[in-house]
């Protein structure tokens, strides 16, 4: 067999070599095409290794590639937790702030400029047509308390006061049965020693007045001497106004919602001074509902209407009222 010719164009170093033992060598055909054969083999065996090499030098390369890869999708992702961490920690202080901002810090109550905020909200997107209360309390003879007996006996009073406020003020007790939410009733601080609250939905006008009277008799029997010994002679009392009001459709009051939340206070107000005038031993109360954006005074006739409407409720299913409402 010839050995294989070279084209003219054919410059590899193979080709080179091909042509100078055909040129070079005085050899017979038959050794030279084994010879050429031969360095056929060496050169595709050598540019196998050359490939060879050339893989596990890319898959080395690809493997350190990957494992750096990996080791900065892990530091990226421990640097988002921890991004994500200092964002939770800074939410939960904002939150803090905002939730310290809108409390008393004495007594931890709601201040009142937020609790009217509150009030305002709840008279505008209210929709059940039922009963709420707003109250004003103070503390009777309080300076008397603070000159007499000092300012830190003064602060456990407002504190005490406070904590029975919270516990009493309270509309679980009156819920209707369908509702299974946690009543939204609020409690602030008005300023000094005089305090406010409101009473969300309450089935009648009265259970206000009753749910108030309980705190009242709860501050006038509280054992006060624990708080300081002197106080065994004269107990603390305080002096309560609380204005009932019938919720009629939320269209009513959507609009002048802040206007009706200063005068149900104002009204409160009015009726605990008269209260603290008379000397009372009782919750003074009033009952109202809104007419024409005014707060009005119900008659004696209305307020039977009204409980026999809230007597008749009972019967009707939560969606039949709902869809009442609504109406």
């Amino acid at each position: 067999m010839p050995p294989a010719r070279t084209s003219p164009g054919d410059r590899t170093p193979t080709a080179e070599l091909r042509a100078w033992v055909q040129e070079q060598l005085d050899l017979d055909p038959a050794r030279a095409a084994e010879l050429l054969r031969r360095i056929d083999n060496v050169v595709a065996h050598h540019r196998s290794l050359v490939e060879e090499s050339k893989h596990e030098a890319i898959r080395a390369l690809s493997e350190g590639f990957a494992a750096k890869m990996e080791t900065l999708q892990r530091q990226l992702s421990e640097k988002d937790i921890t991004v994500s961490n200092i964002a939770r920690y800074f939410e939960d202080v904002v939150a803090d702030l905002t939730e310290r901002s809108h409390r008393d810090p004495k007594t931890k109550l709601l201040n009142f400029d937020w609790f009217m905020e509150r009030v305002e909200s709840y008279l505008a997107v209210e929709q059940r047509v039922r009963w709420c209360g707003v109250g004003v309390v103070d503390i009777n003879s309080f300076k008397w308390y603070n000159d007499t007996l000092g300012h830190a006996v003064g602060d456990k009073i407002i504190e005490g006061v406070a904590r029975i406020l919270a516990d009493q003020i309270r509309s679980q007790d009156f819920l209707a049965v369908e509702r299974q939410a946690e009543g939204r009733d609020l409690h602030a601080r008005f300023g000094g020693d005089e305090f406010c609250f409101l009473i969300t939905d309450l089935p009648g006008c009265h259970q206000a007045v009753e749910i108030a009277g309980r705190f009242k008799r709860a501050v006038e029997s509280y054992a006060w001497a624990r708080e300081d010994r002197r106080l065994a002679t004269r107990p603390v009392l305080v002096d309560v106004g609380v204005v009932c009001l019938r919720l009629g459709p939320v269209s009513e009051r959507r609009g002048v919602a802040r206007k009706l939340a200063a005068e149900l206070i104002q009204r409160a107000d009015k009726l605990m001074y008269d209260a603290k005038g008379l000397k009372s031993r009782f919750v003074h109360s009033t009952n109202v509902r809104v007419q024409g954006a005014q707060l009005v005074d119900m008659s004696a006739v209305q307020e039977k209407q009204e409980k026999e409407k809230d007597e008749e409720a009972p019967g009707e299913s939560p969606a039949a009222r709902r869809s009442s409402v609504a109406g």
